[in-house]
């Protein structure tokens, strides 16, 4: 659905730097030249992905320049955005196994037809000594120190090592091997995007305009984070991408629909003033979870996750077909329930799955069990539940 200027610069949209309507004039006089970095710090693309990559997309349904910067550049030093911490680096091999299944992932937003793929890599890495001094001398240190996370580091005795104080520069570098126009970013990227249009100004001299969405949260109400466990994946199967979503707190659903969707923006503010004047949020979220199941499947597997969920969580019994899962007789005797839940979801992390038992998340035959490391004995075609919507049939074998 292309929309217009005045929409794709307001809606979803947190700020505009240093403001709107210059950016509009601009707009109105050429074709500008947009991009939006990421950088491959995991393997999975989520819905808190999909703000910045859907409104990329809106640029370039509007017949602008847009790319999509991959940052296997500036990866492998890592953002320190949000973090008390230092980020661990990333190994090249690991880079490439985060990026395979990239391209794949956002092409379910992304028109790779009107958007072109670019990698920080191709100069950061091959910048010379010199040029890394020139770059560093276009800001100061104190600049660099303003960041709140360093701020809040120094209080708190915490190291903060030198290539993270670069990593602003590097990024910002970006804007000016590219020579950009806009960058587009979430909120916490603001700092490293404005520092973009700094190096954008004392090179190329070229101004640089910033567009800032907002951060969603996830299930859980913090920030959607893969380190968190609380993000729904644009690759999500149907009934868990419908179950996240109807776990969401009320008070998301419109900024969720705002975000998310292309519903209309008088329809959205319809449902607000209808869940502010007392209706059950529970009605608006179930559109919710069924508007954005059909976007990243189709119409028929919405709505037989909607049945799903009924029947799962709503009706509280297991569904009719599940998947078996084989498990041998003499490991049986042997098998912690923390081994038995890894077996049936392998991709699942060990900490995941522990804190999902420990939280009483699991249970076998309609026992909850609590113990990660309890040694569990199975019967043939036991029921294992793990989470609210995940089942699985044991087959002894």
């Amino acid at each position: 659905m292309t929309k217009n200027i005045d929409e794709v610069l307001s809606r979803g949209v947190a700020e505009v730097l240093p403001n709107v309507d210059s950016l509009k004039n601009l707009m109105g006089s050429k074709k500008i030249r947009v991009f939006l970095g990421i950088d491959p710090t995991g393997s999975l693309l989520t819905l808190g992905h999909s703000v910045v990559l859907r409104k990329i997309q809106q640029f370039a349904d509007l017949g602008q320049e847009v790319i999509l910067l991959i940052g296997n550049g500036t990866v492998k030093i890592g953002d320190p955005t949000g973090k008390d911490s230092t980020r661990p680096e990333l190994t090249d091999e690991q880079i490439t196994e985060n990026f395979k299944n990239w391209k794949e992932q956002a092409s379910k937003v992304l028109d790779f037809d009107k958007i072109e793929i670019k990698y920080n890599g191709d100069w950061l890495d091959n910048m010379k000594m010199t040029e890394v001094i020139k770059l560093m001398a276009k800001t100061t240190v104190q600049q660099l120190m303003e960041r709140d996370m360093f701020q809040k580091r120094i209080e708190e005795g915490k190291p903060i090592y030198g290539h993270e104080i670069m990593y602003p520069l590097l990024q910002g570098y970006d804007s000016v091997a590219m020579d950009i126009d806009l960058e587009v970013g979430g909120t916490d990227q603001t700092f490293n995007m404005m520092m973009g249009r700094t190096l954008q100004k004392a090179y190329n001299n070229h101004d640089k305009w910033v567009l800032t969405t907002p951060i969603i949260n996830g299930t859980d109400g913090r920030k959607m984070s893969k380190s968190y466990g609380n993000f729904i994946a644009l690759t999500e199967n149907p009934n868990d991408m419908y179950g996240k979503l109807m776990s969401v707190a009320d008070e998301m659903i419109i900024q969720y629909f705002t975000l998310l969707t292309d519903v209309s923006i008088e329809e959205i503010s319809d449902m607000e003033k209808k869940i502010s004047a007392g209706e059950n949020p529970m009605v608006f979220k179930k559109q919710l979870a069924q508007t954005i199941t059909e976007m990243y499947h189709n119409s028929e597997a919405a709505s037989e996750a909607a049945e799903n969920f009924k029947n799962t969580v709503q009706d509280k019994s297991a569904p009719i077909d599940i998947p078996e899962i084989s498990v041998l007789k003499n490991k049986n005797e042997k098998m912690t329930v923390l081994d038995l839940v890894k077996v049936c979801s392998p991709e699942e992390s060990n900490s995941n799955i522990r804190r999902l038992i420990e939280q009483g998340a699991v249970s076998v035959d309609g026992e909850k069990i609590t113990d990660p490391n309890g040694i569990i004995s199975l019967k043939s075609e036991s029921i294992l539940k793990s989470g609210k919507r995940s089942f699985y049939k044991i087959k002894l074998k």
